[in-house]
């Protein structure tokens, strides 16, 4: 019998992320510190339960009161909120790393650069969309339920503020805009894809329903910074099982657990805005 789950994160960890604009290179799942450079991961040793022991610079991960994610069955309903997404088509260029520096990022992952130019408005305050990735299984839960994966669109500010649009992934439908992708990965850890004329438009990978779980918390990797709006869409998109069969891949979980929500709540609102391509 076929492990879905195991299939479908397989494809989540072989097939996006991006690079941020404010991190550098080098090892995917590592960070300088004191001149040294400190690991990290999701296995028992470099895991979420030991990050804030890895490095002083990462005690939010254990200290921080709005980390992220959360548990968002308990969310109550809300009135609207301006959203505005304004996604320019771009260029694919694919790079399979395990490891670079990125805090952005999950550490196994393969990444897609997304072109600059477009942005990302919530109540007036303007975001450019820097980098996109997957999590599996996902990493928000909905009473206590995972689904497949997570889809993770993270936008940053002239002032260096958080915008994160989580999308959560369920078989089902064939995904179209996916199967561009998957065409085009690179087949080594390390190479570099760089295909002329193929373009992939974010908003197709979105769904179309405009409700969202809306709360503030952190980024789910090493150093656990909170300073990130957290918009989970209510609607997840679908990824066929041949896609996810197509995906197989043997890798580890990259989650983190949930987070304490504290004295936080999480809000349903409905998004008023515009989109380029409606």
């Amino acid at each position: 019998m076929l492990d879905l789950r195991r299939s479908f994160g397989g494809f989540l960890l072989l097939v996006l992320a991006s690079v941020v604009g404010c991190a550098g290179t080098g090892d995917h799942n590592a960070t300088e510190d004191e001149g040294h450079v400190v690991h990290w991961g999701y296995e028992e040793h470099d895991g979420p339960e030991r990050w804030a022991e890895l490095s002083p610079d990462w005690a939010l991960c254990a200290e921080g009161r709005r980390q992220s994610p959360v548990e968002l069955g308990g969310a109550v309903s809300g009135g609207t909120f301006s959203l505005t997404r304004d996604y320019q088509p771009a260029a694919l260029r694919a790079t399979r790393n395990e490891h670079v520096v990125d805090v952005l990022d999950n550490g196994h992952t393969v990444q897609v650069t997304y072109d600059e130019g477009s942005t990302l408005v919530v109540d007036g305050q303007k975001y450019e969309l820097v980098q996109y990735h997957f999590h599996s299984p996902s990493e928000h839960t909905i009473n206590g339920e995972h689904a497949p994966g997570e889809m993770h669109l993270v936008h940053q500010s002239d002032d260096g503020e958080l915008a994160v649009i989580g999308v959560l992934m369920q078989v089902g439908a064939h995904n179209e805009a996916l199967a561009l992708i998957v065409d085009n990965l690179p087949s080594q850890p390390g190479e570099t894809v760089h295909l002329e004329g193929v373009t992939i438009d974010v908003d197709e990978l979105l769904p179309t329903d405009d409700h969202y779980y809306r709360y503030t918390g952190s980024l789910t990797t090493p150093p656990c910074w909170e300073n990130v709006k957290w918009f989970v869409m209510v609607e997840p998109i679908e990824l066929s099982r041949e896609q996810a069969v197509q995906g197989t891949y043997s890798a580890e979980a990259n989650n983190r657990p949930v987070q304490p929500l504290g004295d936080r709540q999480v809000v349903i609102e409905r998004a008023t805005g515009e989109y380029r391509d409606r």
